[in-house]
């Protein structure tokens, strides 16, 4: 039989093998043939006829396994066989086609039949089996390949750094940069891109600075490729000023540029000015990905912006936009975060795919708006499907028993942690604490903490104190107190709540006293504010807020509902003045809160009827919560308090922290605090938290609900569609 290989085969994803005349001669007269007929030559079959059978091996054939033991894969078998003539394209193609599927055992055979093949010392090819070892994760026979190369050119370099970089090795990828220097090797914008990349993971921004340096000598900083990983490094390095200089020295900026900076802003809590930053990415013509879609929804989330977020989901309809996974996941979180669980109800079950971190996404929304019962009957629809539960599923789960006071399920469900073998964590050992806390059984707390296998954290032992502030045990408080004193000084939450407990038991001198430490200490505590959203604009107040344009008419609404809400029962309680005054000035105290500020706000400029949602950086006192119960009522108004206190904002900032590779985002930090007083500092946190402005409105005058009713109309939406807009439920549509 005589062998021949054909240089021009019938596509490039198709070898042919040798055979009788005839044949062959029929083969090359389908050269030019089209796609389809190449097809009906047959789907997997390799046909044979004895020794000198036609054989056509298609893409799909390529890691087709050996019929007997042989090699491990038939296209090899073949080669040993002498019917297929080896080169190194077909290594190549073999190779790739183990990157593309994640193969590494496969990967494995053709790099040992590679080694025995005269091509072996193929730099081409070796780099790419490197690359194959890096892309399926197997970082440790990469570098063993590495270094048995004896030649290394630029790209075996960039493969290897890639690798480590990919892989969250941002140290070893780093460290093989100067090695690489050292060899006088030019980086390419791949090698940069990968060094950017681990830098962005490094614990300060020096090594990122450093690459940055490299790259304005080499010429790369105003490549948009390298651009846009420079200033992604920034963003993660939180150097959103270096990250915006970065961006406008782009030459040609492209969507991924537009991305990188949205998304580095909606990390950092800077809702604003992601949302800034989207309005202009379309005024300057670049269409808005799945992957801005998911950064601005993030950034609507930080700022508790739903009117914003339900505008932005209006447009990504219009887009077309599908609720693909991670896109739908973020929507999902906007609207729980942003106080409209209904719509984040809506939105999870038009999720076609619903993964662990969508359910998460769900769960952590239902602890936030206190319904336990619902967490907990989600959480085991979860389980009954068998979607597996992470430590961050469990954290929702502990989280929501914990606000709604489930303490048996809450201490079932920390022991099944076991049953899944997921390790409690100090987050899940304070939902614990906090759920025995506010049951009361503050013995029981103390005691669980003194036998935990972990030492206690400041997290843990504020807590205890919380729990203590409640239920007035002022003994184990002070102890609480005096161990996260020690772990955490400058934390001024665990400083007020201590000299509140002092207070509340009429112990002024001692409350003073721990005032005084705080003063001395240097610890301030931040102010308390609450804010409201309204035709697009945020509106912050604090406690006597005397610096909004509608001061008086305010403080008359506010007037004109205590009294309505005083002829129907309400009681101011005076037990939350913690100030040595008479009854009638703690009453005063109480009338100017901030978010009875906000409400009274937000019944002057919202039509009646409609839901008013109420969002607050620290927890409300029991007579703001009581009394906004009462204007529910007396009002038939909807009322949202989207609230969390020092504790509630931590646990939820770990979960936050622990979702951060599925959203890549962290939630603006809650303010700590306990006491209202009007101060400086108070009127510098409202500078600092100025509301969206004229020009967002100006930039984003539609309303949502109308919007999505023009596009129901243009665009002939489902029939359900049009009638949740009817509902005003505009997260129905996806």
């Amino acid at each position: 039989m005589k062998k021949l290989r054909f240089s021009n085969p019938i596509s490039s994803n198709t070898v042919i093998l040798t055979t009788r005349p005839p044949v062959i001669q029929r083969l090359l007269s389908l050269q030019f043939t089209t796609s389809a007929t190449q097809s009906s030559l047959g789907d997997s079959e390799i046909s044979e006829e004895g020794e000198d059978a036609s054989c056509i091996v298609q893409e799909k054939d390529y890691l087709r396994k050996s019929k007997d033991s042989g090699t491990g894969l038939y296209v090899l078998d073949l080669v040993d066989r002498g019917s297929l003539e080896p080169d190194p394209a077909l290594y190549n193609k073999l190779l790739k086609k183990c990157t593309q599927l994640g193969k590494l055992k496969e990967g494995k055979i053709v790099h040992s039949h590679f080694l025995n093949s005269k091509f072996r010392a193929d730099l081409f090819i070796q780099n790419t089996i490197l690359n194959m070892y890096s892309k399926c994760g197997s970082l440790e026979d990469a570098q063993n390949t590495f270094d048995e190369m004896p030649m290394k050119d630029m790209v075996t370099w960039t493969a290897l750094i890639t690798g480590y970089s990919q892989n969250d090795r941002a140290e070893d990828a780093l460290a093989l940069f100067p090695q690489m220097l050292e060899l006088g090797l030019k980086p390419n914008q791949f090698t940069f891109a990968s060094l950017l990349k681990a830098s962005g993971a490094a614990p300060s921004d020096n090594p990122g600075r450093q690459v940055h340096a490299f790259c304005i000598k080499y010429g790369c900083d105003s490549n948009v490729f390298v651009g846009s990983s420079l200033l992604d490094m920034y963003a993660r390095c939180g150097r959103m000023e270096e990250a915006q200089s970065v961006f406008y020295g782009i030459l040609s900026k492209n969507e991924v540029s537009w991305n990188a900076l949205i998304a580095g802003h909606a990390r950092k809590g800077e809702g604003e000015d992601a949302l800034r930053m989207f309005w202009k990415m379309q005024r300057e013509n670049f269409s808005p990905t799945h992957f801005t879609y998911s950064s601005v929804f993030s950034a609507c989330a930080s700022i508790g912006a739903l009117e914003q977020g339900k505008w932005v989901h209006a447009h990504m309809i219009k887009s077309g936009g599908k609720l693909i996974a991670f896109m739908g996941n973020t929507l999902l979180d906007m609207y729980a975060k942003s106080g409209s669980i209904e719509d984040a109800r809506k939105v999870f079950d038009r999720l076609e795919n619903r993964d662990v971190v969508s359910w998460n996404s769900m769960l952590t929304g239902c602890a936030q708006h206190g319904l336990g019962n619902e967490t907990v009957r989600r959480f085991e629809e979860m389980l009954r499907i068998g979607v597996e539960p992470n430590e961050i599923t469990f954290l929702c789960v502990l989280t929501a028993c914990s606000h709604r006071g489930l303490l048996s399920e809450g201490q079932y469900y920390f022991d099944l942690m076991r049953k899944y073998k997921v390790e409690p964590k100090v987050e899940h050992y304070v939902t614990i604490v906090d759920l025995l806390g506010r049951a009361g059984l503050l013995d029981q707390a103390d005691r669980f903490i003194k036998e935990m296998p972990i030492e206690p954290t400041a997290a843990i032992w504020g807590a205890l104190l919380g729990a203590c502030r409640m239920h007035g045990k002022m003994e184990l408080g002070a102890f609480a107190a005096e161990r996260v004193f020690e772990l955490d000084p400058h934390d001024s939450g665990p400083h007020v709540l201590l000299s509140n407990i002092y207070a509340s038991a009429g112990r002024w001198s001692d409350a003073a006293q721990v005032r005084k430490m705080m003063k001395e200490g240097g610890v301030k505590k931040e102010p308390a504010c609450s804010w409201v959203e309204i035709m697009n604009a945020v509106h912050t107040f604090v406690a006597n807020d005397d610096a909004h344009p509608q001061r008086e008419e305010i403080r008359r609404m506010w007037e004109k509902i205590s009294e309505k809400i005083k002829e129907v029962g309400y009681v101011p309680d005076t037990s939350h003045v913690l100030l040595f005054v008479d009854q009638r000035e703690r009453e005063e105290k109480l009338q100017y809160h901030s978010e009875k500020l906000a409400l009274a706000f937000a019944v002057l400029n919202t039509p009646p009827g409609s839901t008013i949602q109420i969002k607050k950086n620290i927890r409300m006192c029991g007579d703001c919560h009581s009394a906004i119960k009462f204007v529910s009522k007396v009002m038939e108004r909807r009322i949202i308090d989207a609230l969390r206190s020092s504790l509630e904002a931590s646990i939820f900032l770990a979960i936050e922290m622990s979702c951060k590779t599925m959203f890549e985002q962290v939630d603006a930090s809650f303010q700590k605090g306990m006491v209202e007083h009007t101060t400086e500092a108070q009127q510098q946190f409202v500078s600092t938290h100025s509301p969206l402005a004229l020009s967002l409105r100006v930039e984003a005058p539609l309303d949502p609900t109308k919007e999505l009713s023009r596009l129901a109309s243009e665009y002939k939406f489902e029939e359900t569609f049009t009638g949740a807009l009817k509902r005003s439920d505009v997260s129905s549509v996806s």
